[in-house]
């Protein structure tokens, strides 16, 4: 790494830390009805919706409050997506998306993964965009939130049988935390230059003429195909270029505040109507870890120990610097394939990154978007070392811990944390506890659930697709690499993320059904047991104190948290790990 990069490492963590007790605590005031604005606009939304505020529910009623959120939520975006030909803000004319494109995207944005198997400025019209995919983006961070509040209540409440109103929850996050951040820094993007408007796409003269070569079609519309039945080409040119408009900023800001990643174009943050300067490129890695961040102040807060939350952060902090620095140091290094056709080894790995970002900002970015369950991207993963792009691939299959998603990386974080007081308990002989609570047989069995369920979506998904005729026929990169695009798609999918090596064609039937199953079943196979454990810790006497506790906010507890991420997160995708990236750095490193 060189100095640029540790700068910027440091900078961002600096900027990130200063943010963390200020929100922390403004969110726990929030969700705890202290915010006494939030009162004169709540209480007309309720009697109008008929929601009585102070009746709270068990978490069964919790649960099924969600999943019901949900399920509406995708229904709605893909009654969208097939009815935008004939609904209005369509000024390009965009054709119905296919039934299977539609049904992958629904739950793609309903589950926060925001997978893209599409090209959004080529397929999805203004109000898909906003009424659609914007507001779950609010929506579905808005539902990882209140789950992992209901999470915090469960160990800070004692002998109770509720743990809150799922409905008054997901009104005080969207209204008070999500609506008030996204609002402000939807401004500032416009101000940096990120496009916000209504207007038909734009033809521009360009300062020379693009040529490039097309498939040559029969008179049917059909692609020739030589006598060696090679695909025939054609030359063509062109003076101009088609610039997509939209309402851009007011989705870009939640799409990184809310850990949700689908952008409005395909190129994703690498658009520079998207991502136009450094700055803004700093700002939206920011957002990203913003709420992450915040809300393990807002757990210590809760619970009645601050030095808890702060433990938990200590922890996501140390294995996210040694991740983001390994990414940082592997993108520094030359490709000798390209070095051994000219290129200066001194530039690093350039491939597939915007040249106003360079490579620290670039591989800093996709640590931070596959550590925090984003999946925005301001270069192309599939183009990193293959070192560069194992560390995205470990940043998701820890379980999206270390920050993770908006609620959903600390309630996982928590989950590892029983796992963790479980083991410790086991080495000394005594019924572990964790914040004056016994951790017993159900809440292992949740625990067991939780931590499984999304290793099992992928090992299984990657398994099935390498075997299947359609899985292989996506594949464009024969061998280690393309096993590690069939390995990083149902990673990204079940762990909810929704960055992809890119060089895979996903948008078919077979990628379509499999990646939606993966991210519905890795999104609430986890939420449910967690709830499930929230009940059952809220309905718990506390415990005192005693000389054989052990303490969960010293150096001790976080180091044995992050070893307990990483042997039991990781573990099981070793041998997957060992066919995709690893052999191909074996054998780019012959090269050398």
């Amino acid at each position: 790494m060189n100095s640029h990069a540790w700068i910027l490492l440091g900078l961002f963590l600096t900027v990130l830390l200063l943010t963390v007790k200020p929100l922390g605590a403004y969110i726990a005031n929030v969700m705890e009805g202290r915010f006494r604005l939030a009162g004169l606009i709540e209480r007309p939304l309720y009697r109008l919706c008929g929601i009585r505020q102070d009746v709270e529910m068990g978490w069964l009623n919790y649960t099924f409050a969600i999943l019901l959120f949900n399920v509406l939520g995708a229904f709605a975006v893909y009654a969208l997506q097939r009815l935008q030909l004939w609904l209005p803000l369509n000024p390009q004319a965009m054709a119905n998306v296919s039934p299977d494109s539609a049904f992958n995207t629904a739950i793609s944005f309903v589950s926060n993964t925001n997978w893209q198997g599409y090209s959004g400025e080529a397929t999805m019209s203004y109000l898909t965009q906003m009424l659609g995919l914007a507001v779950q983006n609010f929506l579905s961070s808005a539902t990882g939130i209140v789950v992992v509040i209901a999470l915090i209540r469960g160990f800070a409440r004692h002998s109770a049988r509720t743990v809150g109103n799922a409905w008054v929850d997901l009104t005080r996050v969207t209204l008070f935390v999500l609506l008030p951040i996204a609002l402000v820094f939807a401004v500032f993007l416009t101000s940096q230059g990120v496009i916000q408007n209504f207007d038909a796409y734009k033809d521009v003269t360009t300062l020379e003429v693009t040529r490039y070569d097309t498939p040559k079609l029969d008179a049917a519309g059909q692609p020739m195909k030589d006598e060696k039945g090679n695909a025939m080409t054609e030359a063509t040119e062109t003076p101009t270029q088609t610039l997509p408009m939209g309402p851009v900023a007011s989705q870009e800001t939640i799409k990184m505040l809310g850990t949700n990643g689908g952008g409005f174009m395909n190129a994703n943050s690498a658009h520079p109507f998207e991502n136009p300067t450094p700055l803004s490129n700093f700002v939206q890695m920011l957002l990203i870890f913003l709420i992450p961040g915040a809300l393990c102040f807002t757990f210590g807060r809760m619970v009645g120990d601050t030095r808890q939350g702060w433990a938990v952060l200590s922890a996501m902090t140390l294995m996210f610097v040694v991740l983001a620095a390994a990414a940082m140091h592997f993108e520094q290094q030359a490709n000798p394939l390209l070095t051994q056709l000219g290129v200066d080894p001194a530039f690093g790995n350039m491939e597939g990154k915007e040249t106003r970002f360079g490579i620290a900002d670039s591989a800093l970015f996709a640590a931070i978007t596959t550590a925090a369950s984003c999946g925005a991207v301001n270069s192309m993963h599939d183009s990193f070392t293959p070192l560069g792009g194992m560390v995205p691939l470990v940043l998701m299959q820890l379980g999206e811990v270390v920050f993770g998603g908006t609620g959903t990386g600390l309630y996982g974080m928590l989950v590892f944390a029983i796992m963790a007081v479980f083991i410790s308990g086991l080495m000394i002989g005594r019924t572990p506890e964790y914040l004056g609570k016994k951790i017993e047989t159900y809440e292992m069995k949740m625990t067991s659930i939780a931590i499984l369920v999304t290793p099992l979506l992928v090992l299984l998904g990657t398994a099935i697709a390498v075997i299947a005729t359609d899985g292989r026929a996506g594949i464009a990169n024969p061998g280690a690499h393309g096993f590690s695009e069939i390995l990083y798609a149902f990673t990204s999918a079940a762990n909810n993320n929704g960055s992809a090596f890119a060089g895979l064609s996903a948008n078919t039937p077979f990628y379509n059904v499999m990646l939606g199953i993966a991210m519905w079943f890795g999104r609430f196979g986890v939420i449910v047991p967690v709830l499930a454990m929230a009940g059952s810790l809220a309905a718990k006497k506390r415990i005192a104190v005693g000389a054989g506790t052990l303490p969960t906010h010293g150096p001790l507890f976080v180091t044995l948290l992050i070893g307990v991420v990483l042997l039991v997160g990781l573990l099981n995708y070793v041998p997957a790990l060992a066919l995709g990236p690893v052999i191909e750095h074996l054998r780019l490193a012959s090269v050398h």
